[in-house]
Order: C-alpha cells, then sequence, then structure tokens
C-alpha cells in the first residue's frame, strides 16, 4: 500500500460522495420541507442516466445530453409532484413508503418498455485518458470533470440556499412549515420548484456516474440508501449537512472496499482477506451513522429539532 494509492482512492472517493450529495440534498430538502419520505427518488436518478444515453444518440454530444436530460428530468419531476405526490402530503410516513415503492415498481418498468433494461453510455473521448496531477500520479480526467461538476453545483446549491429569497422560503419551510405558510409564502410552489431542484440534481448524478456504473433498470436502488445514510448523518433539511455527510460516506466506502484488503492480508491468508475486506468495507459506512447517531442523534446539522 503506497501514499499514492491512499490518494488516488481518497480522490475516488470525493468524487462519488459529491455525486451523492447531489443525490442526497434533493432528498434531504423534500423529506426536510414537505415532511415526506419519498422512496422513488432513486427512480428519477435512473431517468436522468437513461435520457443522457438515449438523447446522446442524436446529439453526439455528452454534455448537451446531460443539458438536456436535467432539464426534462426536472420536469417530469414537477409533474409527478403536481398530479401524485402531492396527494401523499397529509398522509402517514407509512403510507407515503408504499406509495413511492409503488411508484419506483412502476418507473422501473415503464422505463423496460421504453428503453429496455439498458443501454450504453461512455465518456466523451477527449476525457477518456488519464491526466499527470502530480509526480506518479495519474488520474482519470473524466473524473476530474465529476469532482469539478459536483464542487461547482454545490456551491452553487449553497449560494441558492444561503443568499437568495427563495433559499431563505427553503430554510423556513424546512424550520417550521406551519410558521413560513403563516408569513405567506407560497408553501405549494415552494414544494414544486424544491421537488424540481432535486430532480435536476438526480439527473445530473446519474448522467455523470453512468459511464462508469452502467445504464440498467434499478440502478437507483442501491445508491437511494447511501443517499438515506447520508441524510440521517448529516441531519434532516440540512444541505450543508448531505454536503458533510456525502463526503464522509463517500470516502469511508471507497477507500474501505480498496484499501482493507491490503490491511487484512497482514494478518489473515490471502483467501480469508480476500472475502472479509470487501464485507468488513460494505458495513463501514452503517457503522458511521451508527457512531454518528449515537454521539448527535438528530444528526450532525439538523435544521428540525
Amino acid at each position: 500500500m503506497t501514499g499514492i494509492l491512499i490518494l488516488e482512492q481518497a480522490l475516488n472517493g470525493l468524487q462519488f460522495g459529491l455525486m451523492l450529495f447531489l443525490l442526497a440534498s434533493g432528498l434531504t430538502l423534500v423529506f426536510g420541507i414537505m415532511d415526506m419520505i419519498n422512496l422513488a427518488h432513486g427512480a428519477l436518478y435512473m431517468i436522468g442516466a437513461f435520457l443522457t444515453a438515449w438523447i446522446v444518440q442524436f446529439t453526439q454530444s455528452f454534455f448537451l445530453s446531460v443539458f438536456l436530460a436535467v432539464i426534462l428530468t426536472s420536469l417530469f419531476g414537477m409533474l409527478l409532484e403536481k398530479t401524485l405526490l402531492k396527494t401523499l402530503y397529509a398522509r402517514d410516513h407509512m403510507s407515503q413508503v408504499l406509495a413511492t415503492f409503488a411508484l419506483i415498481l412502476i418507473l422501473n418498468e415503464s422505463v423496460k418498455m421504453i428503453w429496455g433494461t439498458d443501454l450504453p453510455l461512455s465518456a466523451p473521448d477527449y476525457l477518456s485518458g488519464p491526466i499527470e496531477i502530480m509526480p506518479g500520479l495519474m488520474y482519470s480526467s473524466y473524473r476530474l470533470v465529476i469532482i469539478a461538476t459536483g464542487l461547482l453545483i454545490a456551491l452553487l446549491l449553497y449560494l441558492l440556499v444561503s443568499q437568495t429569497k427563495m433559499g431563505a422560503w427553503v430554510r423556513a419551510g424546512a424550520s417550521n412549515r406551519s410558521m413560513a405558510m403563516a408569513m405567506g409564502i407560497n408553501i405549494n410552489a415552494l414544494f414544486t420548484s424544491v421537488f424540481g431542484l432535486g430532480a435536476a440534481l438526480c439527473a445530473v448524478a446519474g448522467a455523470m456516474l453512468s459511464p462508469l456504473l452502467a445504464v440498467q433498470v434499478g440502478m437507483g436502488e442501491n445508491i437511494l440508501i447511501l443517499a438515506f445514510v447520508v441524510i440521517v448523518i448529516g441531519g434532516i433539511g440540512s444541505v450543508w449537512g448531505a454536503f458533510v455527510g456525502s463526503i464522509l460516506v463517500g470516502c469511508v466506502d471507497t477507500m474501505g472496499r480498496s484499501l482493507l484488503p491490503f490491511l487484512f492480508r497482514e494478518f489473515l491468508p490471502p483467501q480469508w482477506a480476500g472475502a472479509a475486506g470487501p464485507a468488513v468495507a460494505s458495513i463501514l459506512v452503517y457503522v458511521l451513522m451508527a457512531g454518528v447517531l449515537f454521539i448527535k442523534p438528530q444528526g450532525l446539522f439538523n435544521q428540525r429539532s
């Protein structure tokens, strides 16, 4: 195990964490403001990926396809909120879980009927090679673009929430929805806008991660679990908490899966180390969550006390 390997895996963890932040930030705002558990949030991540893979066949431009897919996914998310999800706001959380789980199945089957079970999507050719970011460390240029994109969107989201009137409404809604309504905030329009923003962020994450993973039906379910872990760690309704939680989860998950097998080889036979490393790494993020909840049951930066 070398310092270069550790630094490379730290960059991979940062890249994954920033994309996880895009998914978790929209989820924590929806949960924090609307008090709604939306299991179908991961399906919007899948739809953004499929739209990007489909549009790129016509435009031959990856980033133009991402832009168009983000807009279409955002519009679809707002339509979904206006027609179906708003009927669940007054329901209890169990009803929301069951309804949005059913929506996952409906959207998965709809995507399968339209595009099939998977679509090919590759990074642009001019970003396919590595670049040297320091002596001895060659790193994927596309992963660097993902990191830069994630940091830029995180900055823009921070400015939106902290420096604009809409951001003040979002913070007010997350802190005390009843008082926000009493002060004259159009809570219905706010809900639709927040849901559209969350859908757009999902689409960016799905589009940018798909060349590294795969565009396939059901791709949103596994990453949605990590997104819920993030908002539990960061605190419900807190964008800053979602950012910190995402970086922690991304780095712990990525570095654990890559570095623990090397560590176990020092104490265990090679065949045992190869099996134990990934198994232990897969539970590290849940150990992290349990540790945070033991110290701060409301999460690191809870906006709703």
